[in-house]
């Protein structure tokens, strides 16, 4: 079993520096990971990303992270990634990383996705150039999920989580108004992970939407976003699947 914590939209600046940190240290003796699914920072500054990086600074388990759009804010992005990298954490757009934890592989694949709405209430990819780009932007973030969640079907893991900060899919933004649904996600995010496959679906941004929800394909998704979780972090179990080469290895030896 993999214990997985999780959190996003926290927020941090300089007054709310050290206030996650008592809660951080005990993840060693209740999870085996964090993960941070974006909005760390307000405004994206690199004084706010220097709170959030000594947040997790050293905590005694992995660190993998996205960015949300707050973290874009301030056009630092970049500099904000690295800040939190300098910390230990992994920070993945259209990327992905496998941690081992004791015997087992987890691997992780992230982005921070984009909006464009569901099934049904979407946006298109016609019109004036900056509304091809809006939904460019969604489908490249998608590409870049699915291509990484692919890689890792090739690394033979145990399990396999897709993070992202918009959501996959609009049950999770249950209590939200629903106007603003095609700014809080995307389904091309839930196709990328139904096509590539995934155990949990991790995303933020929805403060006010709901924990639970599923793809289409089964997928079980959850909104950690802090205002929703309402804790520091919640702690989510995934059983191991059996890996692809494990029968091939046992009769080898």
């Amino acid at each position: 079993m993999i214990r997985v914590a999780a959190v996003g939209d926290i927020h941090m600046g300089p007054d709310t520096r050290g206030v996650l940190r008592p809660a951080f240290d005990t993840l060693p003796d209740c999870a085996d990971l964090l993960l941070l699914a974006g909005d760390l920072t307000r405004h994206g500054t690199t004084d706010e990303a220097r709170v959030v990086a000594d947040e997790i600074r050293g905590l005694g388990v992995p660190v993998v992270a996205v960015l949300g759009n707050h973290d874009h804010h301030d056009d630092r992005q970049d500099e904000v990634s690295e800040l939190l990298r300098e910390a230990g954490a992994h920070v993945l757009e259209g990327e992905a990383t496998v941690l081992s934890v004791g015997d087992a592989r987890v691997g992780v694949a992230g982005t921070k996705g984009f909006g464009g709405g569901f099934v049904g209430a979407s946006a298109g990819e016609f019109g004036e150039p900056v509304m091809k780009e809006f939904v460019r932007v969604s489908r490249r973030c998608a590409d870049g999920l699915r291509t990484a969640l692919e890689r890792l079907a090739e690394e033979d893991c145990d399990v396999r989580i897709a993070l992202t900060h918009y959501s996959p899919v609009p049950e999770t933004l249950a209590g939200e108004p629903p106007e603003i649904y095609p700014f809080l996600g995307s389904y091309l995010l839930a196709e990328a992970i139904d096509t590539a496959g995934a155990d949990l679906a991790v995303h933020g941004h929805a403060h006010a939407g709901s924990e639970h929800g599923m793809t289409t394909g089964g997928v079980k998704v959850r909104n950690v976003a802090q205002p929703v979780i309402g804790r520091a972090f919640h702690v989510y179990h995934l059983p191991l699947r059996e890996r692809v080469g494990a029968d091939a290895r046992a009769s080898a030896g």
